[in-house]
């Protein structure tokens, strides 16, 4: 802990929510030096999942959307400076240099950069009816357009792209999903997930075409004209493009930090600069879990993140080690997802599709990977814990229903934190 007469300064770059918790963790933690916060936006740290669902559907309010009230910062004694750019990290003379020149000194530093929208590649792609959704400013944007009878063209099928088709459709609008893969959601679930949200798509009135791709869009009187590869055209109002996310990782490599599939950080979300750590989205950290490093979009890895670097700062010894788990709202559906799938070699499928009430069970070599539970929330909590351990499961035990997950939990004969084969 640091006191008055000899206060360190914390510097936190980005403004969203693994900014806001290591704000929070250090204050809490007992840090009493100077902190300051410098955002990009013009708004407070405010909630990204809503985006895509409730406050495109308008049913939730901006002052909502923030994660902590103005008050708090005040209270906190935390400098806020939002509508603000860092253009540097330099490294040796500790300081993160702004846009209009001044210098803001630290101590330590955390990087919470987060992620930018992957851009559309094809001629034509910044058409004026071209949209990402990424922050308030783009919902609004989007939100003003969202007329029953609009046409609207979605370029990717996944979380964001079917959340947002779900929106639009129950808004009125015609929707049409482009996907490039076999099935949307290809590079995250199994089939019988994948073909389970096209039917339900399908079902609300959404065109889903996979293997499709978008060469070109043209204008056409105000409206897009997309050309697709297999040489058709489809006309659009509005075109929104979710094909992925970028981490920002430019101020790290700027300023020497290893980067790979995000800024590269230890146990303790520390950086390969020593006092300069980084949190959320734009890391790519070291799993015990699975053996191996992991890039993650996610509230929850930003949470724990931001409260690892926080407590590294605070010279506390708290490792980050965390069974990733996400969610996906779309129509009446709630999926939660634990765990990475990557590598998987078999799935067992606990419940009934067609009931709308199932989970897909992802293991390799007999341990549980990962889960995607469609409104199957005890399952979703129970196979956390399978997770962790490195279960080894009988797939016939896990596809019966009969037997309650809470038994295989108690089963677990695995060493905790065990881990899984490299993938290959």
């Amino acid at each position: 802990m640091t006191h008055a007469d000899d206060a360190e300064a914390v510097v936190v770059v980005g403004a969203g929510q693994a900014g806001a918790q290591t704000i929070t963790s250090l204050r809490q933690g007992g840090f009493d030096g100077q902190i300051t916060l410098l955002g990009d936006e013009s708004a407070l740290p405010y909630q990204r999942p809503p985006l895509s669902k409730a406050f495109l559907a308008g049913t939730l309010p901006l002052d909502r959307l923030h994660l902590r009230p103005a008050a708090f910062y005040q209270q906190a004694h935390v400098e806020v400076m939002i509508d603000t750019r860092v253009t540097e990290v330099d490294t040796d003379k500790r300081c993160a240099r702004l846009t209009d020149g001044r210098a803001i000194s630290f101590d330590h530093l955390v990087l919470a950069t987060g992620g930018r929208p992957r851009q559309l590649g094809c001629p034509g792609a910044d058409h004026p009816r071209v949209y990402y959704l990424r922050t308030v400013t783009d919902v609004e944007r989007i939100r003003s357009q969202f007329h029953a009878g609009k046409r609207l063209v979605l370029v990717g099928g996944g979380y964001i792209g079917l959340e947002i088709a779900a929106v639009a459709a129950a808004h009125g609008l015609t929707v049409t999903v482009l996907e490039a893969q076999s099935t949307v959601l290809a590079r995250v679930t199994c089939p019988t997930v994948a073909r389970f949200f096209e039917d339900t798509h399908r079902r609300a009135g959404v065109t889903i075409r996979c293997a499709t791709t978008v060469t070109c869009i043209h204008d056409s009187s105000s409206t897009a004209h997309i050309e697709l590869d297999s040489g058709e055209y489809i006309e659009a109002d509005l075109v929104i493009v979710g094909i992925g996310l970028l981490p920002n990782v430019d101020l790290a490599l700027a300023a020497g930090l290893k980067c790979e599939s995000g800024i590269v950080v230890d146990s303790r979300c520390q950086t390969s600069a020593p006092g300069i750590y980084a949190a959320g989205d734009c890391t790519q950290y070291p799993s015990p879990i699975y053996g191996r490093p992991l890039h993650l979009e996610s509230v929850h890895n930003a949470i724990e993140q931001a409260k690892t670097a926080a407590g590294a700062i605070l010279d506390r010894d708290e490792p980050f080690s965390q069974v990733p788990w996400f969610w996906s709202d779309q129509y009446d559906i709630k999926l939660q997802t634990a765990g990475v799938n990557e590598g998987y070699d078999d799935v067992i499928i606990r419940g009934d599709p067609s009931a709308a009430s199932f989970a897909a069970f992802y293991l390799k070599a007999g341990k549980l990977l990962a889960v995607d539970a469609i409104n199957r929330p005890r399952e979703f909590m129970a196979s956390k814990a399978l997770i962790a351990e490195g279960a080894e499961i009988d797939p016939t035990q896990l596809s019966d229903e009969s037997v309650p997950l809470t038994a295989l939990t108690a089963a677990v004969t695995a060493p905790a934190h065990a881990t899984f084969p490299a993938s290959h």
